[in-house]
């Protein structure tokens, strides 16, 4: 198979508007004569479907959730990034670009992402024109902070929540085109196959959640905004029903699925607690602008904190170690995540966490409020601070945060061409669903950035390149390909139903969780990824022979629904150990001990993996066929990363 990504010819900052202007276009009066639907209606989903719509195309729109509003792009809080250069210190969309490369070390396709900061400065501007309260500066220009992996102030915000305020403006687009009737939404439904006709995607089977019908739907493309696959480690800041289910169903349809090793270890979250726990609770990346984060400078001192023995305040700068601003002086604390969560682990590998399980750091604003005033720093993150308090019964206000990383978000995805189109013809992929903008690592505050720019600024023009080659006759649902898609999503919940064993879905996640993050997590060597492969394997067999589903399919079951994504996690659990296994390097979030520096830092190899590695579903039981993009870079010189 030859991946051909489609990269417009000319110069790096020509591409995308040259591209605009060669592709073909669908006359105005034609756009109503196409279907399209949209799959997921986070920011990435929600733009596109009202974008969509705004264009004149009818369109279908899925979701899982009851609204739109519950989507996970919600949860985001610290900010999107854009090369605005309100603060004057030096950015541009050639600075966003380039760090952007650099921070996901060199593993990203230079179009997509120079295009993704070109078009980041439209975005703020659409947001602001729909209401989004962007924080503002005494004079009444938006503010700016910083985010890790850059030197500039680029990054808007709301508070610490960003993303509910673009997904509420992105939402009310969406709901002007419901009133139009040009959105036809649906809730509360599950997408659970790709239909093919042809060798191209015309529509979906879905779910209704509430009553178990199994439907189906007829279009002239599909477009997957169907979030990241980081519930795979059970433990995760994902939403609770985040998961990986239409993009893996299409990849059994013939989408390749590229790079799904790389994946996002976010440095500042809250502590596991307990067994108990079902998720786990971000503290947004803003918070690193004024925080400062420390341990202490020995076991011993460490050890008397865990016992409680003396409190952090206690402790004396000279036994305070601020690791990050001592190891990285030029970046200190705003290091990419991927650095700044390996770190948290050596220091805790040393014995010298804190918190009762000693895989905590603290990161501490009492230099900030003592710089700044109380209120200063309340108006910036108050209300990050009131849920910390809320959850963990600690005020950061007088004693310092305990921060640990954990699984936030995923580089892999559904692989796409410069047109975010997958390898099936009519198949599109935006957002955190496909792979192509962030590489191996993604900075902070560029995810919000990619899905309103895939949905709101690229999809509108790219899916009219595709759709006007396209004859207007539509696929009825009564077409053979819809019928046998309808048969096999029946017979794998009747499959499902019928084991009736005796462990519980949630036991197989929390199995298959803990052997991702023990074996493919932070850091994998390839031991552990062979013996984490031959663990996944036992354990997806033993799911087929002792799962207990509860209840039936004609009516509301959660336990149903959960099996079903499950099932999709213990297949792309394994893919994911196969590409960590091949992929003999360091690079980003994906950190192999067998291949780093003297001084602990990724050691990538260039000459051998400088490529996307794109996989094909081959069949139930057999490997996966791995295919090849190389990447070429004309533009940034392949370095060792530093932030030093």
């Amino acid at each position: 198979m030859n991946l051909e990504s489609k990269i417009p010819e000319g110069p790096l900052a020509e591409k995308w508007t040259n591209h605009k202007f060669n592709v073909k276009l669908v006359n105005p009066a034609n756009k109503r004569k196409y279907d399209v639907i949209v799959v997921g209606t986070g920011l990435a989903g929600a733009s596109a479907a009202a974008s969509l719509a705004e264009l004149g195309y009818n369109v279908k729109s899925f979701c899982f959730q009851d609204s739109p509003r519950r989507a996970h792009s919600i949860a985001a809080q610290g900010g999107i990034n854009a090369a605005k250069n309100y603060q004057n210190d030096g950015d541009s969309v050639f600075r966003l670009f380039y760090d952007t490369i650099k921070g996901g070390d060199y593993r990203s396709r230079e179009a997509n992402v120079y295009r993704l900061a070109e078009v980041s400065v439209n975005i703020i501007d659409q947001c602001v024109a729909q209401g989004v309260p962007f924080a503002r500066e005494y004079g009444g220009l938006l503010a700016n902070r910083s985010f890790g992996g850059a030197q500039v102030s680029r990054t808007f915000y709301a508070r610490g929540q960003t993303g509910q305020q673009l997904l509420l403006g992105a939402y009310s687009a969406l709901s002007r085109q419901i009133a139009n009737g040009k959105v036809e939404l649906f809730p509360r439904t599950e997408m659970l196959d790709l239909v093919m006709v042809d060798g191209k995607a015309r529509g979906i089977v879905t779910r209704n959640l509430v009553t178990g019908k199994i439907e189906s739907h007829s279009a002239h493309a599909v477009v997957l905004a169907t979030g990241g696959y980081g519930n795979v480690f059970y433990l995760s800041t994902n939403a609770m029903g985040s998961n990986v289910t239409a993009a893996w169903r299409a990849h059994k349809k013939g989408a390749l699925m590229a790079n799904p090793c790389y994946t996002q270890i976010h440095p500042t979250c809250i502590p596991v607690s307990g067994d108990h726990q079902s998720k786990l609770t971000l503290m947004s990346e803003s918070l690193r602008n004024d925080g400062r984060v420390w341990v202490p400078a020995t076991k011993e001192l460490a050890q008397k904190i865990r016992k409680k023995e003396i409190h952090p305040n206690d402790l004396s700068e000279d036994e305070r170690d601020y690791y990050l601003e001592r190891k990285y002086p030029a970046f200190g604390n705003l290091v990419p995540r991927d650095v700044a969560s390996r770190n948290a682990k050596y220091v805790c590998d040393e014995g010298r966490g804190v918190n009762e399980t000693g895989k905590a750091v603290y990161l501490d604003f009492r230099d900030a409020i003592k710089r700044d005033g109380e209120d200063v720093i309340a108006g910036k993150y108050g209300n990050l601070f009131d849920m910390y308090k809320q959850i963990t019964g600690s005020n950061p206000y007088k004693e310092p945060m305990t921060i640990f990383p954990a699984v936030h978000y995923t580089m892999g995805g559904l692989w796409v061409d410069y047109n975010l189109k997958t390898n099936i013809d009519g198949l599109y992929a935006t957002g955190e669903s496909n792979f192509s903008d962030h590489g191996a690592n993604r900075l902070g505050a560029s995810a919000l950035m990619q899905g309103l720019a895939d949905g709101y600024f690229v999809i509108p023009y790219t899916i009219g390149n595709y759709l006007a080659g396209e004859k207007y006759e539509k696929v009825g649902t009564d077409h053979e390909a819809f019928k046998e898609a309808e048969k096999a999503v029946k017979d794998n919940i009747d499959k499902l139903l019928s084991i009736k064993g005796s462990k519980s879905v949630d036991q197989y996640h929390k199995e298959l969780g803990k052997i991702m993050w023990d074996y493919c997590g932070m850091s994998r060597t390839g031991e552990g990824l062979k013996k984490a492969k031959e663990m996944i394997k036992e354990l997806r067999a033993d799911f087929w022979k002792n799962v207990k589903v509860l209840g039936s399919n004609e009516e509301f079951n959660s336990s149903l629904e959960k099996a079903s994504r499950v099932s999709d996690f213990l297949e792309l659990g394994e893919l994911m150990i196969d590409d960590a296994l091949h992929r003999e390097e360091s690079c980003g979030g994906h950190f192999r001990e067998e291949h780093q520096t003297p001084e602990g830092e990724a050691k990538r190899n260039d000459e051998d993996f400088a490529y996307v590695a794109a996989w094909e579903y081959t069949g139930p039981e057999k490997p996966e066929t791995l295919h090849k993009e190389q990447l070429i870079f004309e533009n940034v010189k392949l370095t060792q990363r530093s932030y030093k």
